[in-house]
């Protein structure tokens, strides 16, 4: 596949460049995005066949689960299974931002999106790319790291397009993406895990969800 190139303002996106790439995600493509962390790359979760591109572009194992963006909580609450009061804790104080919150799935997410383990990462991002197109689409979107699996993830939108050309269908550059990627936090069992470290410190969460 020939993959296209095409320039964002990250501050104030341009609404016929967002439209590209909406119309790019109803037709199961892949496409990689700026966001307030890394570049991202980002798909239809309810399509299978944009799902397994996703997994093919990235060279990822199938039991690893691809990772969540949701346009707020309301969101996140009709995709997941029972939410406990820590995802609520968590999502009010670091949402939209740089912090992954790993949850049980409902059923309405496809397996295949879960890497078959029934649990997925939300994130709300400050992203005005990524939150516009969720808008857009009135949906969440696959969003994970905008890279080859276990090469350095991609901090321009150049750098993506010399990584992932011919993989993904549309990169939209929005310059280069500075600042640590989110941490990932697992809520599913008893007691909280971090899973990894990124621009919120372990102490942060720790001080959140400690029992008043």
């Amino acid at each position: 596949m020939a993959t296209d190139l095409v320039e964002i303002n990250p501050e104030e996106p341009q609404p016929e460049v967002l439209e590209r790439a909406a119309a790019a995600v109803r037709r199961g493509k892949v496409v990689a995005i700026p966001t307030d962390a890394l570049y991202t790359l980002v798909a239809d979760p309810f399509n299978l066949r944009a799902v397994t591109q996703v997994f093919k572009a990235k060279g990822r194992e199938p039991h690893r689960s691809l990772p969540i963006l949701v346009g707020d909580i309301m969101m996140a609450e009709e995709l997941a299974g029972e939410l406990n009061n820590r995802f609520y804790i968590l999502a009010r104080r670091f949402w939209p931002g740089p912090l992954t919150i790993i949850v049980p799935a409902s059923a309405k997410m496809p397996l295949k999106v879960t890497g078959n383990t029934g649990r997925m990462a939300l994130r709300q991002s400050r992203s005005l790319v990524a939150n516009q197109l969720i808008a857009m689409l009135n949906q969440p979107l696959i969003s994970t790291s905008a890279n080859i699996s276990s090469h350095p993830t991609c901090r321009s939108g150049i750098e993506v397009f010399g990584m992932m050309d011919g993989r993904v269908d549309l990169v939209v550059d929005g310059g280069a993406c500075a600042g640590p990627g989110a941490t990932t936090v697992d809520i599913t069992e008893p007691y909280w895990r971090l899973i990894k470290t990124g621009a919120i410190e372990e102490k942060e969460i720790g001080e959140c969800l400690q029992p008043s």
